[in-house]
């Protein structure tokens, strides 16, 4: 019996039926695990799949929004996109196919790292220079689905260094949030000395990305004292730096700067449909979050999605530059234009409050191939040092150690031309990132994990909000051996 991963993962991630292991391969002569690894060039080209499930990023990037006070759904109507309008209305459940996707994709992009990682306990694996650092980066990647899992959804199904079958799918049981943590804190604590400070290709893992990750994964669960430590040394490694303009941060043409510690990388080369959003290589977000039938200059047309809302404008100073660059207020920017009667757009029925996501938005000059919605070339950041700077502020903080904090706060807001501050309490740092990261995907898991949903988040029920329900057709292929998450 033969076993192919490529381009298919386990069942409970794909909803395969079969009751073998993967495929019986036919044609005879198709490659398969047993015989895949055989040059370097196997390796790297199996790597770049595990780093391609990575352009599914958008879709955690909304909800990370959408589900907290930032943003609204939008879009042509309610049922556009019901998952997550459903999301945004905290009435989400079991059956949302947004929910369902984020847990499919992660977990694709995780089986094709462990694709690669089986190899560590093959005596006949091929050897070669590279190969500690090949699996390095599988490591991290494994690291970065687990870590979006767990915030998600708790503890999930652990699956380390081997691909499953259906059988083994319907007898595995969730782990523990704790063991799931535990797993990611150890591929990253491996990973790190085998990566490189600075990656040799475009887009790969660093070792200060696995660093601000691992310092991020300590501070989701309050392990403040060693996530400074490591964050740290990443600060302390002077690679990073804050880049002058804060308007320039999310510019096609400001990629692979100083501030960037961690891009998902795309292109607006190749296209792709609205029928397989995950096989897309250009990030679909900026065309969803477009203005609606736009015409007009700056701007490109798009869907109306992922709308900011009146409370997080108005949580910025006037004087804050960062407002204007992250929110587009569309009615003041039309008045501001010389021609602006020949300036139009369209209001979608999915909500409109007059705002959209300036940081990741369909710009002329920033259009792919057509469906240029779909296309983007912008990267998205996951990690830049202004997080890093950020986190770091926190956990110095709650770990006693506030001049520190201060310092790393004060540098973030310098930076965006604010006066210095002084830190009274966390709530201080706290609010600082949703002014610096504000529409990038952070804010709903920063109130989650700091207990401030309940109260920053309509409709937020204490003691089930804080996860996201396992879907329920992956429960049931998994013959409803796993627990739903408590009020779904």
């Amino acid at each position: 019996m033969k076993k192919i991963l490529i381009l298919f993962t386990v069942s409970l991630a794909i909803g395969i039926t079969a009751c073998k292991k993967f495929l019986d391969v036919d044609p005879p002569y198709a490659q398969d695990a047993e015989n895949y690894f055989l040059t370097e060039e196997d390796y790297d080209r199996a790597l770049t799949g595990a780093y391609d499930l990575l352009q599914a990023s958008f879709l955690s990037v909304w909800i990370g929004d959408i589900a907290s006070d930032n943003t609204i759904a939008g879009g042509e109507s309610v049922n556009d996109t019901r998952g997550l309008h459903q999301i945004d209305e905290m009435i989400h459940g079991g059956l949302n196919d947004e929910l369902r996707n984020v847990l499919r994709w992660n977990y694709t992009g995780l089986t094709r790292a462990n694709f690669i990682l089986e190899q560590q306990a093959n005596p006949d694996a091929i050897e070669f220079n590279e190969k500690d650092h090949f699996f390095a980066e599988a490591k991290f990647l494994r690291a970065f689905y687990y870590f979006e899992l767990v915030k998600f959804f708790g503890g999930v199904p652990l699956i380390v260094d081997e691909r499953i079958g259906v059988e083994q799918s319907r007898q595995i049981e969730r782990a523990s949030i704790e063991e799931v943590y535990a797993q990611i804190e150890k591929d990253l604590t491996e990973a790190i000395p085998e990566l490189n400070p600075v990656a040799l290709i475009k887009g790969r893992a660093t070792s200060g990305a696995a660093k601000s990750l691992l310092g991020k994964v300590y501070l989701y669960q309050d392990k403040f004292a060693e996530a400074a430590t490591i964050l740290d040394e990443v600060i302390g490694s002077n690679q990073y730096s804050l880049i002058a303009d804060y308007n320039d941060l999310f510019t096609v043409a400001s990629e692979g700067n100083t501030e960037s510690v961690f891009d998902v990388e795309y292109s607006g080369l190749e296209g792709g449909g609205y029928n397989c959003l995950v096989c897309l290589e250009g990030n679909a977000g900026p065309g969803f979050n477009g203005i609606r039938q736009y015409t007009g200059p700056v701007y490109g047309d798009g869907n109306s999605y992922n709308l900011p809302t009146q409370d997080l404008y108005n949580a910025f100073s006037a004087s804050d530059p960062r407002r204007d660059a992250t929110i587009l207020d569309i009615e003041a920017f039309i008045a501001a234009q010389a021609n602006p009667g020949s300036i139009s757009y369209a209001i979608g029925a999915g909500g409109h409050t007059g705002y959209y996501n300036n940081k990741y938005i369909k710009r002329q000059g920033e259009i792919g191939l057509p469906d240029n919605d779909l296309t983007s070339p912008v990267n998205y950041r996951v990690i830049r040092y202004a997080d890093v700077l950020l986190m770091a502020a926190e956990a110095h903080y709650l770990s006693g150690n506030p001049s520190t904090a201060q310092t790393y706060l004060n540098i973030v807001r310098e930076r965006a031309g604010m006066p210095t501050l002084t830190i009274s309490s966390v709530n201080d740092i706290w609010n600082e990132r949703r002014l610096e990261l504000s529409c990038e995907g952070h804010r709903f898991f920063d109130l989650v994990r700091t207990g401030e949903a309940a109260s920053k988040i309509d409709g937020f029920i204490a003691g089930k909000h804080e996860l996201f329900p396992i879907p329920q057709v992956e429960i049931d292929l998994a013959g409803g051996n796993w627990a739903q998450n408590p009020g779904y």
